[in-house]
C-alpha cells in the first residue's frame, strides 16, 4: 500500500490489529483533524479528547484483559501511536507515554498489588507520567539529584523533574530518585506517586516549539512521603527500570515519527496533486516527484525497522537484545521525519511557511524526535556500544539486565 494513501501499510497485521488501525484511523481522520489547529494555538489538549481517548481504549492497549485493559502488544501500542501521529504528533505523544512507559513500567516491574490498583484506572480514566529527566541530568539520565529517604516503612522524595509529559493531566507518576547514592546508578529505585500526595507540585505548561497541545511541566517533590508498598521492584532497581521501558519507549518514539512523516508526505502529495504551475499540477514534473519518492521509501524503512523492534519487544527480549533494535529504529524514524516534513514545507513552497497550511505544523512536531528519550548521538553510541562491544556507559544506552 502507497505511503501517500494515508494509511499506515498493512502488510503482515494481525486480524485484531487491523480493526485497532482502522478504529485509530477512522477517530483520528473524524474526531481529531477538526481540533488539531486549536489544540496547538491554545497548547491545550482538551479533557473531553483524553476521555475519548480512554474510551477508544487507547490508553491501556497493553495492560491484560484481567485489568480491564486491551490485553494488546508493544506492537499494537505503535500502530496505534503512528495512526494518531498521521493527524496529530501531540496527541500521539500523550498515549505513547501512557502505553510504552507507564503502563509498560508497572506490567513489567508492578507487584501484584501494585498492578491491582492502579492498571485498571490507568486503562479507564487514570493519566500517568514518567519523571525522570532533571535539570543536571538529560543525556546522562542517572546523573540524579532527587532523594529518596528511608524513613520507617516510608521513603521521603525531594527534588526536581522537568520536561515531564503528560504532568498537566497525570494523576500518577513513576518518579526515580536515588535511595543509596553511595551505589551510583545502582541506588536508584523507582516510585509509584500519586498526583495529590502532600508535597508534589506541578509546575506550568512549558511553551515549546512544537507538540504544543503535549503538556511538559517541572514536578516538584518536596517531603513527599511514599510508602514503601508504592516502590516498583525493589530498593536499586531504577536504573533497569529505566533502562528496560526506555528501550520500549524508543520503539514509541519511532512510531510517532514514523506516523508524523506519513501524514506530512499525505499532505504534500495532496498539494502536488492540486497544485498547478506552468498550466499543469506540480506534481508532473520531476523536480516533486522525485524528492517525494525518496520520502515514501524512507517511511517504508522506518515503518519496518519499528515493526521489527516491536515484535522483537513482543517476544520477550528483554535489554541486551533490545538495546540496537530500538536505537536504530528511533534513530533512523526521527532522521527521517525531520527529513519528510521539510520536504513537505518545500513542495507547498511559499504556502507551506503558513499556519494556514499542516506542514508547517508537522515541521515543528518533528524537531523533538532527535531529542527525547535519547538524543541520536546517544543512540550511534548506543549502536556503536553494542556493535564494537565498547561496554557499558552512564548514559541510556546500558544497563545490568
Amino acid at each position: 500500500m502507497e505511503a501517500s494513501s494515508g494509511r499506515i501499510r498493512r502488510a503482515g497485521l494481525l486480524e485484531e490489529e487491523e480493526a485497532l488501525l482502522d478504529t485509530v484511523r477512522r477517530w483520528a481522520d473524524e474526531k481529531l483533524r477538526p481540533r488539531v489547529a486549536q489544540m496547538d494555538r491554545d497548547a491545550l489538549m482538551p479533557r473531553d479528547l483524553v476521555d475519548e481517548l480512554f474510551a477508544l481504549g487507547l490508553m491501556g492497549i497493553q495492560i491484560p484483559d484481567r485489568h480491564d485493559g486491551g490485553g494488546g502488544s508493544v506492537f499494537m501500542s505503535a500502530l496505534a501511536i503512528a495512526e494518531l501521529a498521521r493527524v496529530d504528533p501531540a496527541v500521539a505523544v500523550c498515549v505513547d507515554v501512557q502505553n510504552v512507559l507507564v503502563n509498560t513500567a508497572l506490567i513489567r516491574w508492578g507487584s501484584p498489588a501494585q498492578q491491582e490498583r492502579y492498571l485498571p484506572r490507568l486503562a479507564r480514566d487514570l493519566v500517568g507520567a514518567y519523571a525522570l529527566t532533571e535539570p543536571e541530568s538529560g543525556s546522562d539520565a542517572f546523573a540524579l539529584r532527587a532523594r529518596a529517604r528511608r524513613d520507617g516503612d516510608d521513603y521521603v522524595l525531594d527534588g526536581r523533574k522537568i520536561w515531564i509529559t503528560n504532568a498537566r493531566e497525570a494523576g500518577v507518576f513513576v518518579v526515580f530518585a536515588n535511595a543509596s547514592p553511595e551505589h551510583g546508578v545502582y541506588g536508584i529505585s523507582a516510585f509509584l506517586v500519586p498526583r495529590d500526595a502532600p508535597g508534589l507540585a506541578v509546575g506550568p505548561n512549558e511553551e515549546k516549539l512544537g507538540i504544543r497541545a503535549s503538556s511538559t511541566c517541572e514536578v516538584r517533590f518536596d517531603g513527599v512521603r511514599v510508602p514503601r508498598d508504592h516502590m516498583l521492584g525493589e530498593e536499586g532497581d531504577g536504573y533497569d527500570i529505566a533502562i528496560d521501558t526506555l528501550n520500549i519507549g524508543r520503539i514509541g518514539i519511532g512510531a510517532q515519527m514514523t506516523g508524523l512523516a506519513t501524514g506530512a508526505l499525505d499532505a504534500a502529495v495532496e498539494y502536488a496533486r492540486q497544485r498547478r504551475q506552468f498550466g499543469r499540477p506540480i506534481a508532473a514534473f520531476q523536480g516533486v516527484q522525485l524528492p517525494l519518492a525518496q520520502v515514501a521509501t524512507e517511511i517504508e524503512a522506518a515503518r519496518l525497522l519499528v515493526y521489527d523492534a516491536a515484535r522483537l519487544a513482543d517476544s520477550g527480549a528483554r535489554v541486551p537484545e533490545l538495546l540496537s533494535r530500538c536505537a536504530m529504529a528511533k534513530y533512523f524514524a526521527s532522521q527521517m521525519a525531520e527529513r519528510a516534513a521539510s520536504q513537505a514545507v518545500q513542495t507547498f513552497g511559499g504556502n507551506g511557511f503558513s499556519t494556514a497550511y499542516p506542514v508547517e505544523k508537522f515541521y515543528r512536531d518533528a524537531m523533538i524526535g532527535q531529542i527525547y528519550e535519547g538524543t541520536s548521538n546517544i543512540l550511534l553510541r548506543t549502536i556503536a556500544g553494542r556493535m564494537l562491544d565498547t561496554g557499558r556507559s552512564r548514559t541510556t544506552g546500558g544497563g545490568r539486565k
